[in-house]
């Protein structure tokens, strides 16, 4: 005996066009938020980054190197160029080197709103939420509305690897 078939259902206008609306809607919505308190370094503008979740962002006008850090280090010490440096979104910590072998790191948190730093050039840390400034050689500010430097953050050069602490 063949299949029953189901006769076809009608769908009003009204429907559709509810449901257009409804998913249409829905990105606004997502964007609203809750009462919850927010993360400022979310709102912070994204910074170019590399895909895995520890891997620096390019300062300046270089490019991070292919070589992988050993799995304690942060990075190499290739991947910071002199005069430049690196952005350890996940670590929330920025890396320098304002001389040739000479490293820094700073908290990655700008002093003025807790933004996370996005950018690194002309010899300055820079976070783009409002502007600030930051030197590479000592964190101290150099222009924006940041009352305080970038606290520094201990780091060890063991060879050609930058290791956190």
């Amino acid at each position: 005996m063949p299949p029953k078939s189901v006769p076809p259902q009608r769908v009003s206008r009204r429907v559709v066009v509810a449901g257009v609306g409804a998913v249409s809607a829905a990105p606004a919505l997502a964007a609203c938020g809750t009462d919850e308190a927010t993360d400022p370094a979310a709102d912070a503008p994204a910074a170019s980054t590399r895909s895995a979740s520890s891997a620096p962002t390019a300062g300046s006008s270089g490019t991070p190197s292919a070589e992988a850090p050993a799995a304690d280090a942060l990075a190499s010490t290739s991947d910071i160029e002199v005069g430049g440096g690196a952005i350890f979104p996940d670590e929330q910590v920025v890396i320098t080197q304002p001389t040739e072998g000479e490293f820094k790191a700073f908290d990655a948190a700008c002093t003025h709103q807790g933004c996370l730093v996005a950018e690194i050039s002309d010899g300055t840390i820079n976070c783009t939420c409002h502007m600030s400034k930051f030197s590479i050689e000592d964190g101290s500010v150099q222009g924006g509305p940041a009352p305080d430097p970038l606290p520094e953050v201990p780091i060890t050069v063991q060879g050609d690897q930058i290791i956190l602490g």
